[in-house]
Formats: C-alpha cells, structure tokens, sequence
C-alpha cells in the first residue's frame, strides 16, 4: 500500500524519532533532578515523580505541536463494550504466555536486569503499583497511540505506521527484554487503535500487561510458595516440565488467535 500524502499531519517519521529522543532526555534530565530527594521520599515515590515528569512534560510538548499544526487534538476514551474488553484482556494475558514469555526466555539476563524487571522488593508498593499499572499505561498510549500512530496513520500505511510506532514503542524502555514485548503487544495495540480509533482499548491492553509485569515483581520479591526465586527458574521448570510447556504454549496461542479474530468481528460491526 502506497504511503498517503499528507504533509500537514504530526509526527511525520522523523519527528516521531525526536519524540523517543525527547523522553530519553527528559528520563536523564528529571532522574538526575529528583534523585536527592530520594531520602526524604522514597525510592518509588521519586520514581513517580520523575516518571510523570518525564512523559507528562514531554506529551504536554507533542501535544501543543500537534495542535498547531493540524489546529485539532482529539482523543477518543471511548471505551466499547464489555466483550470487546474481555476479548483484549483474554488476548493479552494469552500472548504474553504463548509468545513474549518463550522469545525473551531465550536471552539471557544479568543479575542486575533481574533486579530492575523482576524485583528485588523495593518496587511492589502503591506507588510503584500507581507508576507501573497506572500512569505508565496512560501516558504512554496518549504518545505512542494517541499522537505518534494517528499521525502516522495520516501519512503512511496502517502496516508501517504500526510497526513504526511500535518499534518506538519497544525502543523506549531501553532494554531488550522489554523491547520484544513492548513492541509486540505494541502491535496488538497499534491494530486495535487502527480498528477503532478508541484510546481506551490500548491503554486496557497496556494495563493488562504492565499488571502481569507487576505481579511478576511482586512474587518474585516474595519468593511465594517457591524454593527459589522466579529468576532462576527456567521457562520449562516455571511451566511444569517439557510436556506442559507444549500444551501451555499451544492452548496460549489458539487463544491469542481466537480471540484477535473475533475482535477483528467484533471491530467490523461498527
């Protein structure tokens, strides 16, 4: 499919890449700021802090651009119907343990990843919970959705203004753990934002995920019911064992399948 003329539409690919460049800067920038009071207020406090500092800032920048040169900022919360919900969530939790949990299972992790993606107990609180759960999600769509990919669906294919956006998507967590799964469930979002235009539906997949990601700090934090930390556990040990491993990633995938196809009905009806 050709790329679509529209020179007045914001971000075009460039700018969008000024947009991740943007966010790393304000990362270092509000980091470095906030790091004193670190003592006083704890470290997931500050991490909140700065975090919304961080994309707050750099939305309220996009936005204003966006306005002035299209003179219009739209965002549809709408939030569809409760099997459409369902479907997403279903959708969701099914790739990250039929997919992204087996393609990142295959790199190896250092100790100190580890600790930052899986917990080390200091990042389990409410307002780790509010960052993570939260304000991630929402953030996060209203600029990689709700700006970057509208506006690269005005000049581009739906094909390559979904994967452009998603890639920038992975790309802005810095780490290729959370590259590969960003930027797949990034997909996933790109496709539903494309289908329906709603941002809601894309900050619920995101919720769902960053949920998932939660819990998975909190139980490794914990070390419940576990003779070892989740960490150290293969993907076979975690899943039970080689037979259960193929019938968990097999029924995980037919769900994922399933379900994007009768979302894709769903979508069609409206």
């Amino acid at each position: 499919m050709a790329d679509i003329s529209n020179e007045e539409s914001y971000p075009n690919i460039r700018e969008s890449w000024r947009v991740l460049g943007t966010i790393i800067l304000f990362q270092l920038l509000f980091g470095i700021i906030v790091k004193p009071f670190e003592t006083t207020f704890g470290k997931e406090l500050t991490s909140l802090i700065s975090y919304v500092l961080t994309m707050g800032v750099t939305f309220v920048i996009i936005h204003r651009k966006r306005i002035n040169r299209q003179e219009t900022s739209n965002y549809d919360f709408g939030i569809g119907s409760i099997k459409i919900i369902l479907l997403l969530c279903v959708a969701t939790v099914a790739i990250e343990i039929g997919i992204i949990a087996p393609i990142i299972s295959q790199i190896p992790m250092p100790d100190y990843m580890q600790k930052i993606l899986l917990g080390d107990g200091s990042s389990t609180g409410v307002y780790s919970f509010i960052t993570i759960v939260i304000a991630a999600p929402i953030l996060e769509e209203l600029i990689f959705r709700g700006i970057i990919l509208n506006g690269l669906l005005k000049s581009y294919s739906p094909l390559k203004s979904i994967i452009i956006s998603s890639l920038l998507f992975g790309l802005v967590h810095l780490n290729p753990w959370q590259f590969i799964g960003a930027s797949i469930i990034g997909i996933l979002s790109g496709w539903v934002y494309f289908k329906t235009n709603k941002l809601n539906l894309s900050i619920i997949i995101h919720m769902t995920t960053n949920f998932l990601a939660f819990l998975g700090q909190y139980f490794n934090s914990r070390d419940v019911n576990l003779t070892k930390s989740t960490s150290e556990y293969s993907l076979t040990e975690l899943y039970g064992g080689t037979t259960n491993l193929i019938i968990i990633l097999t029924i995980a995938i037919t769900i994922a399948l399933s379900s994007i196809y009768l979302l894709d009905k769903e979508f069609r009806k409206k």
